[in-house]
């Protein structure tokens, strides 16, 4: 089921952790009735403890606390971190858990890679953060630069809508009903004037709805489109569509990593730089910290933020979630601290600078292009992309009241791994 553009929001840009956790935090911590956490990645850092004394403050509150986490980004939480967690009564889901062989994570695709949290109904957020002291400027050279928004209004009901269906399967029928009708019967009054999108991307029956409207904006732009994102190499298709906005008269322009926290994805995404600035397209390289952002801004109202990079990853087989927003206070808002960025701390690529050494590249360029109009039909060939997903139950000790007895041999040094599994399809 597709989402509907909702009207008679509020959305409140967070720049980096520093606007993000407090504000996250502060939420959950004052729930009333329900939080839900989902992330790709928390490391018990200091931030990652912030956010499970939010989780265990809520829950002892009274609230009902769902964290679900992914095992690749997620995949080494201590006993005493998990435990003090779960006996508080958080419910801690891992998403795809696979052990590891020889101490490699095999899991590589097909991960949980959208961050949200929804409190009470009430408020959602939605981005690229995740829960880790990097995402802080006092990280020093290890900083990221990363954006989320804060979201109240009708959206949120869509919001909880998606993170309900993650979850279904863990809910007796009669608890999965009452929870969805609650929905519906609220009445959600309207708390701003942004006409919102959520735009999910999973492996049923949202394959494309990220990367459509990331065209659609593409096509429809009349004056400009900024592009700031982590990790870029879409599909042909997707440069080309890039290439006829500049020749509509469109001023373009792509903000990259210059500081990359993986240097063979931005050189993968530099193989790229040639042809599109032989488009007329401005490149721009982000140097001050490394780039882990996914947002842009088209024309004077249209904007997204959310977890979606541009990459075969993000666009075939991750579970993603972005949304698309309305707004010209908003819009004005991002492209002026784009344009900031800019002009601060960024770099400009010239066609000079892309050729050099490009002789070597041709034939790279030429293989990745064909690998990625190809690689959603491999990826589906892949067992990891198979549509389903697990859950995993704490044992009984913790918090959990449907429990079968657990597998001989677990590691009891991580309880993570010593969860029982249950397959959901």
């Amino acid at each position: 089921m597709k989402n509907n553009w909702r009207d008679g929001n509020k959305v409140d840009l967070l720049i980096n952790g520093e606007e993000f956790y407090p504000r996250v935090f502060e939420c959950i911590e004052n729930a009333k009735k329900e939080v839900i956490v989902e992330t790709f990645i928390i490391f018990e850092d200091k931030v990652g403890h912030q956010l499970q004394q939010a989780l265990i403050k809520a829950a002892r509150n009274g609230a009902r606390v769902e964290f679900t986490v992914d095992d690749y980004g997620t995949w080494d939480l201590s006993s005493d971190f998990v435990k003090a967690m779960t006996d508080s009564g958080v419910k801690l889901h891992i998403f795809d858990p696979q052990p590891k062989m020889l101490g490699v994570r095999l899991n590589l695709f097909r991960r949980l890679h959208r961050k949200i949290v929804v409190v009470d109904r009430e408020v959602a957020f939605i981005g690229g953060i995740n829960y880790s002291a990097d995402h802080l400027m006092d990280a020093g050279k290890k900083a990221k630069q990363d954006y989320a928004v804060e979201l109240r209004g009708p959206v949120v009901a869509d919001v909880y809508r998606t993170c309900l269906r993650l979850l279904v399967q863990d809910l007796s029928r009669k608890e999965q009903k009452a929870r969805l009708q609650a929905i519906e019967d609220e009445a959600v009054q309207p708390a701003g004037d942004a006409k919102v999108l959520l735009v999910e991307r999973d492996n049923i029956s949202h394959k494309k709805d990220i990367e459509q409207q990331y065209l659609l904006a593409t096509r429809l732009a009349k004056k400009r489109l900024v592009i700031a994102n982590a990790y870029f190499f879409p599909r042909y298709y997707f440069l080309l569509s890039l290439r006829r906005a500049t020749m509509r008269g469109v001023d373009v322009t792509l903000i990259m990593q210059g500081q990359p926290d993986m240097p063979w994805v931005s050189a993968l995404s530099r193989l790229l730089y040639k042809y599109l600035l032989r488009s007329n397209v401005k490149i721009y390289e982000y140097n001050q910290r490394s780039l882990h952002g996914k947002i842009a801004v088209m024309d004077d109202e249209w904007c997204t933020v959310g977890s979606s990079n541009l990459d075969p990853l993000s666009f075939s087989l991750n579970l993603e979630a972005n949304v698309i927003i309305q707004d010209r206070d908003l819009n004005k808002k991002i492209d002026d601290h784009l344009k900031g960025l800019i002009q601060q701390h960024c770099d400009k690529i010239d066609l000079d600078t892309a050729q050099r050494g490009y002789w070597w590249r041709v034939p790279l360029i030429f293989i990745s292009f064909y690998f990625l109009r190809v690689f959603p039909s491999i990826a589906g060939w892949l067992p990891a992309h198979a549509p389903t997903f697990k859950h995993i139950l704490p044992k009984r000790r913790f918090w959990s009241r449907k429990t079968t007895q657990p597998k001989t041999g677990n590691n009891e040094d991580n309880p993570i791994k010593t969860y029982d599994k249950e397959s959901i399809s």
